[in-house]
């Protein structure tokens, strides 16, 4: 079957229409031959009729009001039987009364018996000709049988002249030989025409599922190169997506490094400097405080000193505490529970509020771009929910399964509609959302005005 689906669909035509072309030829030679058959036993039972009426009838007229043949008559059949050329051909014959008694036979054991009337028989005394092919199994053909084992059997009514009625039947047994040979000759000339014009026909149709084939395989053919195409532009598509992801990991990384490095410029340039100029600050306003000021100054130096010290501390406050923001802690060791631990609690130190923190067990190992991602993604949901959710109860349950980690920081504030959360402030959710994707992780957030906010990730825990 495998060998078969592989062949082209010209050859499959072939190799499926051959054994339908020979069994159609085989049935119709059948056909022909039964057809045959039946029209040579009317023939011959038309010839016969026509025989008995013509040369038998004459002999047996006298039966109309006699119940036997005398012996001229029965040497008058005789006669007819081996001088004429259809009885020459007839290899038994017999005279039948109404009641089935024979009343002659070329069987001479056979005249005077009665036997029961068959088929044949009774359509003869009914006037109807009546011919088959016999197997001699009756009792009337023990003589017959014992030569042939087939016979020709043709039973034929015999008229009263003038009356029309039927007076006797008589029966003619002839070979089958001739009968087979026409059969033979006409079924040979049927399976000839039959095969030359399926032949052509099949020649026709097979040109046709040719051409459709070829054009099908050229098809295919094309379609191949079409899908081998894509599925290399696919490979090629799914490389590339793999390398942009790689990149973006390891961005992360890279970010977190030069976020790292500003803190420490800041802290180490600017923040040094600034420190530096208060200290002078601090200096020259208590030498300043102690000069005297003169009557028309509505301040004195001193307290312009002061004001400029004022400035610089709130700045230096300031950078500090952005550079703290920008530096993110050492976690490049840490479990998840103490990366989401740390994140907390330095929330709760500079706001103020007490944040409520569930973890579950934790992974044997985590890749840092997935740390940093989870240290951000509390940060910057719980600094999202105090500022825009108000007071509210702040929940972070961080759990482990199956390699991946679940993140869910919930609060019961005022909430706000998620399609219009970044017209409204909420910039830093596209975010979070951003950083959790390039990992090939999950985002999703359910929000609502009066029911306030769940934010829900999931990270996995090794990068591919």
């Amino acid at each position: 079957m495998v060998a078969f689906a592989r062949l082209s669909l010209s050859r499959q035509f072939l190799v499926a229409s051959f054994p339908i072309l020979i069994f159609g030829m085989l049935a119709i030679g059948w056909w022909v031959g039964i057809t045959i058959e039946r029209g040579v036993l009317n023939r011959l039972g038309g010839v016969t009729s026509h025989y008995v009426d013509s040369f038998v009838s004459p002999h047996l007229q006298h039966l109309t009001h006699a119940d036997k043949l005398e012996d001229s008559h029965r040497a008058a059949l005789s006669s007819l039987l081996s001088e004429t050329p259809l009885g020459k051909k007839i290899v038994a014959f017999k005279i039948w009364g109404p009641g089935g008694r024979v009343l002659y036979s070329t069987d001479t054991t056979m005249i005077g018996r009665t036997f029961p009337i068959g088929e044949g028989l009774a359509a003869a005394l009914a006037g109807n000709v009546h011919s088959e092919v016999s197997d001699l199994s009756g009792v009337e053909n023990v003589s017959e049988s014992r030569k042939w084992s087939r016979l020709i059997e043709t039973y034929s009514p015999i008229h009263a002249e003038k009356l029309g009625t039927v007076i006797a039947a008589a029966e003619f047994y002839q070979t089958t030989d001739e009968l087979f040979r026409e059969i033979r000759a006409a079924q040979l000339r049927s399976w000839l025409v039959v095969a030359a014009v399926m032949l052509v026909m099949y020649l026709l149709i097979f040109g046709l599922v040719r051409r459709g084939s070829q054009t099908i395989d050229a098809q295919r053919r094309q379609l191949s190169d079409k899908v081998t195409e894509l599925s290399s532009l696919a490979a090629q598509n799914a490389q590339l997506h793999d390398t942009v992801r790689r990149a973006a990991v390891n961005t992360t990384a890279l970010n977190e490094r030069y976020l790292r490095r500003l803190s420490a410029d800041l802290h180490d340039g600017p923040g040094q400097d600034l420190a530096l100029a208060l200290m002078r600050f601090e200096t020259l306003t208590d030498s300043m405080g102690k000069c005297p000021t003169g009557a028309d100054r509505r301040r004195s130096p001193q307290e312009d000193f002061r004001a400029i010290h004022s400035a610089l501390q709130s700045a230096l406050t300031d950078l500090r505490s952005i550079s703290l923001g920008l530096q993110l802690p050492e976690i490049d060791w840490l479990p998840s529970s103490e990366i989401s631990g740390r994140a907390v609690r330095d929330f709760e130190r500079k706001t103020g509020t007490r944040v409520t923190l569930t973890t579950t067990s934790d992974p044997a190992e985590i890749s840092l771009p997935v740390r940093i991602t989870l240290y951000r993604l509390i940060q910057e949901s719980l600094a999202n929910g105090f500022r825009h959710g108000g007071d509210s109860d702040q929940r972070v349950d961080v759990s482990n399964t199956d390699g991946q980690i679940t993140v869910t920081v919930s609060d019961n504030g005022v909430g706000f509609d998620p399609r219009n959360g970044i017209a409204d402030g909420h910039v830093g959710l596209e975010g979070m959302r951003e950083r959790v994707q390039i990992l090939g992780g999950s985002f999703q957030l359910q929000a609502a005005p009066g029911q306030g906010t769940v934010i829900r990730a999931t990270l996995p825990v090794h990068l591919a």
